[in-house]
This record gives structure tokens, C-alpha cells and sequence, in this order.
């Protein structure tokens, strides 16, 4: 038996490293594509890049985890029904049941690993990803001067050069606006030529400029007065432009600390326990606030009764009346504006901490995916007993397709309100676990669900059925 339990490992390990890094590189695809507007044309140095890879890699496994293990279990049991090795386990005494036993184990291994990794290590790398992501979307563009196009990049000039020629960073027909002062147009500078070269930290761009001259308005603070022009011309001059805006800025990762994807299932239920404290402390202060004010405009406003009945107010005359109306109807507007204001707020604190609870939930369903969808993908190899990259890629796809869209489905119903956190972060579960259970029943009974010859007859009792009815009727 140990060496059967080594052989089916063996065989389902293969597979589920092999497509747990496809599908990692297939998001990792996905995920670059999405965002390669904000990382072409920025100058990120390499390791900076290849931190963004590897973090988002870590974010991005909750997506591949289940899917390969999917994949993988359907393959591997898939493969030993085509090469007939569950046939002859069979014919040893062997069940299924027995064959599934230590996959069941591993699955259940790889389930506990995966809560570990989702509770421990992926709100500490996604706090990494999100925080750089953030930094490097932030970041302005490389230093990227086009001839015959004004360059407003560095702050404070708007630079525009005739020509430029590449190999040996010379310009040509060069003018330079400068906006450090805050006055709009009144210093300019312009030269026949220049080169353009970079300090060797980065940190300035050198321009040294030939045969030029340089304008400056002055205004003498007088209205209708006309503005004094000062020129000086030279034959070289050196400027020096700050880069220091263009490096990669990281902004400090105790601000995304908070943030609900980056607390762990203990964080989450402090944060939600707090959270709802405060709510009860509130409704507590909204009844201490409205009882004496609902006492006091059912009283009197001014000395007068508001809730008096209509025809009471034919005691009092037409102004006091008007008065006494004005006064009941401004009261009631109040009333109905501080309602509506501490309705709003009761709203956004209960939405909070629904989204505390999907985030707790979410910890939980990761691992869970895990098992049932294994509990899917290895009956239905034992099944259709088609091995490869084939048919289990399509039947895993179509599987998956399901519990993702029933995630994203259920989360989005928690979110709206329409449905609890539990129910709409468990909805997928729900829905694949008893179709993973009647398919391991199917397998261990040797069904033939996925036989052509049963469908075939089906149809044929069908068609019989219809053709008696059609001739019964004539």
C-alpha cells in the first residue's frame, strides 16, 4: 500500500507544481498588461520592477492555488484511467476510495497551508505590492525630450529644442521658459545650440547652452505701466535642472497598514469588534440626543403647542396661527434632516464593518477552495479517464469559471447589502460542494456519466417516446 500512496502522489505532485506555476504566470501576465501604462516610460531600475513581480506573484496565488489543484487532481486520476491503472487497482481489490485517500490527506495538508499563507503571509506581501504599486503609478514619467515639442516635465520650465541628436547629446535652436518665479512668461531663454547630459547620481540634468540670450520682464508694480525689459546675451552659460521629483518616492507603509486586506483573521475581529462598540455607542447617543428634542418640539415652540389638533387653531389669530404652522413645518424639516444625515452614517459604519467581515470570511474561503474544488477535479478524472493538457483543461475551465464567478458574484452581494458577508462569501462553496460530493458518489460507484453510449441511449428512449405520441395522435 505505501508504494500505491507513493505512486499516486507521485503522479498528482507532477502535474500540480507543473500548472500551479502556469496559472501563476498566466495572472502575473495578466496583471503586467493591466498595468503596463504605468510602468513603460518611468526609468524603474530593475530591482524595483522585480520587487513589484515577486509581490504581486505572492497576491496573485489565491487565484492560482485552487485552479492548479483543479487542474491537477483531474489530470492525475484522468491519466490513470486512459493508461487502465485504476482498472487494475480494481481488479487488485483496490477502490477508488482507498486510491483518494492520501490525496484526500494531501489536499487537506495543502488546505491548512493555504489558510496559513492567506491569515500570515499574504496581508504582509500585499501590504509590499499595493504600497509600491501605489508609489510607482504615482511616479512621473522618465525625462523624455522630443524635438520640436514644449517639455513641461521638470517643475518650473518649459523647455522645446529644434533638434536633437541622440549619439552625442547635442541640441539645437534651444528655449527655455522659466517658471520658478511664479509670473507666467517673463523669463526666457534662448540659444543656437547646447548639450544636454545627466549628473552621475541623476539627481540634475546639466544643459549647457552656446550663443544665446536671455529675457527677463520686469514690472514696477505701477497700473498702465509698461514693463522694463532686461537682455544679456552669452556665448556659454550652464543651467541646472533638480531631478530629484523623477526618482521613485515610497511613500511610508503605515499608511496602507490599516487597510482591511492587510489585517489578519485576529486584527480583523478586533477591528470588528471595535468597530461594532462604536456603532452601539452611537445609536445610544442618538437616543439620548432625540428624546428630549422630540419632547421639546411635541411641547411647545415658543410658548405655543405644535401637535395642537386643526381646529385648535382657530383660538389663536391668523398671524399666530401662520406663526405656529411656520414654526411646526421648520421643526419637522430639522427633524427629518438630522434623521436622514444619522441614517447615512448608521449606513457607511454598518457597510464598514460588512467589509471587515468579508475580509475575515475571505481568509477561510481560500482554504476551503482548496478541498472542494479537489473533491471535484479527482472523481471527475477517475470519470472521463482523458488525461493531458486536454479535455482536463476544458472540464477544469468550465469548473472554475463557475466558482469564480460565484465568488465575485456573492462578494458583490455582501458589498451592496443584498445578501450577509457568510452567505455571500460562501455562496461558491455552497454551490461546488454538493456537485463535488455526488461526483465522488458517481466515481465510487463506477458511473458512466460522461459515456457517449448512455447519453445515447437516453436519447434513443426519448426519441421512441416521441414517435409513439406522434403516432398515437395520427
Amino acid at each position: 500500500m505505501k508504494k500505491l500512496n507513493l505512486l499516486v502522489l507521485k503522479s498528482f505532485l507532477g502535474p500540480f507544481f507543473l500548472t500551479f506555476f502556469i496559472a501563476l504566470f498566466v495572472l502575473l501576465m495578466q496583471f503586467l498588461w493591466k498595468y503596463i501604462d504605468d510602468l513603460v516610460g518611468k526609468g524603474l531600475e530593475w530591482h524595483v520592477v522585480a520587487r513589484l513581480l515577486l509581490y504581486s506573484s505572492v497576491y496573485l496565488v489565491p487565484m492560482a492555488l485552487p485552479l492548479a489543484i483543479l487542474i491537477s487532481s483531474i489530470m492525475t486520476f484522468g491519466n490513470m484511467g486512459e493508461h487502465y491503472e485504476l482498472v487494475a487497482a480494481k481488479a487488485a481489490g483496490i477502490s477508488l476510495s482507498r486510491m483518494l485517500r492520501p490525496l484526500l490527506l494531501t489536499a487537506v495538508l495543502i488546505s491548512c497551508i493555504a489558510f496559513l499563507f492567506s491569515n500570515n503571509i499574504l496581508p504582509f506581501m500585499t501590504l509590499k505590492q499595493q504600497s509600491l504599486l501605489y508609489d510607482i503609478t504615482h511616479q512621473k514619467p522618465a525625462l523624455n525630450i522630443q524635438p520640436g515639442v514644449f517639455y513641461n516635465g521638470i517643475d518650473g520650465y518649459s523647455i522645446r529644442v529644434g533638434k536633437k541628436h541622440n549619439k552625442t547629446n547635442s541640441l539645437e535652436d534651444i528655449m527655455i521658459y522659466d517658471h520658478t518665479a511664479l509670473n507666467g512668461n517673463v523669463k526666457v531663454i534662448i540659444a543656437d545650440s547646447g548639450t544636454m547630459n545627466l549628473a552621475e547620481d541623476n539627481s540634475f540634468l546639466v544643459v549647457n547652452l552656446f550663443r544665446g540670450s536671455s529675457y527677463e520682464e520686469l514690472a514696477t508694480g505701477k497700473p498702465n505701466d509698461t514693463h522694463q525689459k532686461i537682455e544679456s546675451k552669452f556665448d556659454e552659460e550652464l543651467i541646472r535642472f533638480d531631478l530629484s521629483s523623477f526618482k521613485l518616492t515610497r511613500t511610508n507603509e503605515e499608511l496602507f497598514k490599516e487597510n482591511k486586506q492587510m489585517l489578519n483573521v485576529q486584527q480583523l475581529t478586533e477591528a470588528m469588534d471595535s468597530l461594532q462598540l462604536n456603532l452601539q455607542s452611537r445609536k445610544a447617543d442618538y437616543v439620548r440626543m432625540y428624546k428630549p428634542m422630540l419632547s421639546y418640539y411635541r411641547d411647545s415652540i415658543e410658548g405655543q403647542t405644535v401637535l395642537a389638533p386643526v381646529n385648535a387653531l382657530s383660538d389663536y389669530e391668523k398671524a399666530q396661527q401662520v406663526t405656529i404652522l411656520n414654526n411646526a413645518l421648520a421643526h419637522a424639516r430639522s427633524l427629518q434632516a438630522m434623521y436622514n444625515n444619522n441614517a447615512d452614517e448608521y449606513d457607511m459604519r454598518y457597510d464598514n464593518i460588512n467589509r471587515y467581515e468579508i475580509e475575515w470570511h475571505r481568509k477561510f474561503t481560500l482554504s476551503i477552495a482548496c478541498f472542494v474544488l479537489f473533491l471535484i477535479g479527482a472523481p471527475l478524472g477517475a470519470i472521463i479517464r482523458k488525461g493531458g493538457l486536454g479535455v482536463p483543461i476544458i472540464v477544469a475551465i468550465i469548473f472554475f469559471l463557475i466558482f469564480h464567478v460565484a465568488s465575485i458574484t456573492g462578494e458583490k452581494m455582501a458589498k451592496e447589502g443584498s445578501a450577509t458577508p457568510i452567505s455571500g462569501m460562501w455562496a461558491a462553496t455552497a454551490i461546488l460542494l454538493p456537485i463535488g460530493l455526488f461526483l465522488i458518489y458517481k466515481a465510487t460507484t463506477d458511473s458512466s456519466i460522461f459515456d457517449s453510449e448512455v447519453y445515447g441511449r437516453v436519447i434513443d428512449f426519448f426519441r421512441k417516446r416521441f414517435t409513439r405520441k406522434q403516432n398515437a395522435v395520427i
